[in-house]
C-alpha cells in the first residue's frame, strides 16, 4: 500500500425500485474489495443481502474531511446510498477540493443498478397506499364517490391534447392515472372480489397479447386496416355479445353516442334507418351519423366551434 497515494471514494447508488440484492458485477466487485463499506441508511434494503454476501457494513456515513484522511494510503472506501446519491457529503467533498490544501481521493460514481422503464409506477403505487391509509379525505373515499372525477380528468385530457400543450398533456395524463390507481386501491378493501393495480396491469397485458396475434402470434397485419380487423374479431370472440350495441356507453356525451352507434352499425354491415322525429334531438341524431360517413368525429368538431364561440364572446367582452 502506497502511504501518498489518497485511495479513492466510490459513491454506490442502488435504486430502491428493483429488487433488493441485484447489484451490477462491478458492484459486487468493488464491495468484496473495498477496505471499508459505508451506509447511512439503517433501512436500507441491500444491506441484508450484503451482510449474507460477507460484507461488513458500517452504519453511518463520516463527514467529507474523515472520508479523505480514511483513504490515505491507498484505500477505498465505498459510500451504500440510494438513487439520489448523498448531496451533503458530495458538497463536502466539493469545498474541500476547492480549498486546495487537500490532496483528494479519487471519487466515482458507481451505479449498482438501474431502475427498469415504469420504475416511478412503484413510487406511485407507494405513495398511493400511505395517503388511502392516512389522509382523511382520501380514505374515505368509494369508487361511486370518484366517478365524477374520472370523466372530469379525462375531459381535461382531451382539452390539452387539442391545446396542443405538452406540459399541461403530461400532467392530465397523470391525472388521469391517478383515478386508475386510486380505484384499485380501493378494489383492494373489497371483502368478496378484492383486486389489486397489478391484476388491473395483468387483465390489460393478457387483453393486449391476445388481440395483436400479429405482434405477439403467427398471424399478419399489413395496414391498419387489418390490425382494425383482427381487434374486432378478437374482441367479438371475448365478450359473445348480443348486439352491436353491447358495451355501448349510453351515459356519454349525445354526438359520441351518435357516432359510435353508427360505428357500430357501420362496422356490422347493418342498414338501419335513422328515427324520425320533429325534436332537434333527432336532426342532431341525423347530422352527428352523417359527419361519422365523412370521417368527421362530431363532438370533437361541435367542440371546435364552442372554441370558436368561446373567443367571439371574449371578443365581444374586450377580454384577451
Amino acid at each position: 500500500m502506497n502511504a501518498e497515494d489518497p485511495g479513492r471514494i466510490v459513491l454506490l447508488t442502488a435504486s430502491h425500485r428493483v429488487a433488493p440484492g441485484l447489484l451490477s458485477w462491478p458492484a459486487w466487485q468493488t464491495l468484496h474489495a473495498a477496505d471499508r463499506v459505508h451506509c447511512g441508511e439503517p433501512e436500507q434494503p441491500q444491506l441484508p443481502y450484503l451482510r449474507e454476501a460477507g460484507i461488513t457494513v458500517t452504519l453511518g456515513v463520516p463527514d467529507a474531511q474523515e472520508l479523505v484522511d480514511a483513504c490515505a494510503g491507498g484505500r477505498t472506501v465505498v459510500i451504500l446510498t440510494g438513487g439520489e446519491g448523498n448531496q451533503p457529503l458530495t458538497d463536502g467533498l466539493a469545498r474541500l477540493a476547492g480549498s486546495g490544501r487537500v490532496r483528494m481521493p479519487n471519487l466515482e460514481l458507481l451505479p449498482g443498478s438501474y431502475d427498469l422503464p415504469g420504475a416511478r409506477l412503484l413510487d406511485l403505487v407507494q405513495v398511493m397506499d400511505r395517503i388511502r391509509l392516512e389522509c382523511p379525505w382520501t380514505s374515505q373515499k368509494t369508487h361511486k364517490g370518484l366517478a365524477k372525477y374520472a370523466i372530469e380528468e379525462a375531459y381535461e385530457l382531451v382539452e390539452a391534447i387539442e391545446d396542443g400543450d405538452r406540459e399541461e398533456l403530461r400532467e392530465e395524463l397523470g391525472d388521469v392515472l391517478l383515478q386508475v390507481v386510486f380505484h384499485a386501491r380501493i378494489a383492494e378493501e373489497d371483502e368478496d372480489e378484492p383486486f389489486s393495480v397489478d391484476d388491473v396491469a395483468a387483465t390489460l397485458v393478457e387483453k393486449l397479447i391476445h388481440r395483436h396475434p400479429h405482434v405477439f402470434g403467427d398471424e399478419t397485419a399489413e395496414t391498419p386496416e387489418d390490425v382494425h380487423a383482427h381487434w374486432l374479431r378478437t374482441k367479438a370472440i371475448e365478450k359473445q355479445r348480443e348486439s352491436v350495441t353491447d358495451g355501448v356507453p349510453l351515459g356519454q356525451p349525445g354526438l359520441a353516442l351518435a357516432a359510435k352507434l353508427a360505428s357500430r352499425v357501420r362496422t356490422a354491415g347493418l342498414d338501419v334507418a335513422l328515427p324520425q322525429g320533429d325534436d332537434i334531438g333527432y336532426r342532431l341524431l341525423a347530422l352527428a351519423v352523417r359527419a361519422h360517413e365523412d370521417g368527421i368525429d362530431p363532438e370533437a368538431a361541435l367542440r371546435a366551434a364552442g372554441r370558436a364561440y368561446r373567443d367571439a364572446i371574449r371578443a365581444a367582452e374586450g377580454v384577451g
